[in-house]
């Protein structure tokens, strides 16, 4: 999946943040209620603009962003 076919960034929107496209519906917002226990049928009855699709994409955007973090412990 692309997720950059869904997932979009604009200033103008929630100051920056990464939303579903032509929403004000944040990858955040999606990932905080998934890592809450809302299961995809929840989040699809509750949020009638997000598609199963836009949930994929919220996702795959989440995997690339962590994939792209490195830390490296240092001994103090």
């Amino acid at each position: 999946m692309e997720w950059r076919e869904r997932i979009a960034g604009d200033p103008k929107v929630l100051m920056g943040k990464p939303v579903i496209k032509g929403t004000r519906i944040s990858v955040e917002l999606i990932i905080d209620l998934l890592a809450n226990g809302w299961s995809h049928e929840e989040i699809l009855r509750n949020y009638p603009h997000v598609s199963a699709e836009d949930i994929a994409a919220c996702l795959h955007y989440a995997q690339d962003v962590v994939k792209d973090i490195k830390e490296y412990p240092v001994n103090i």
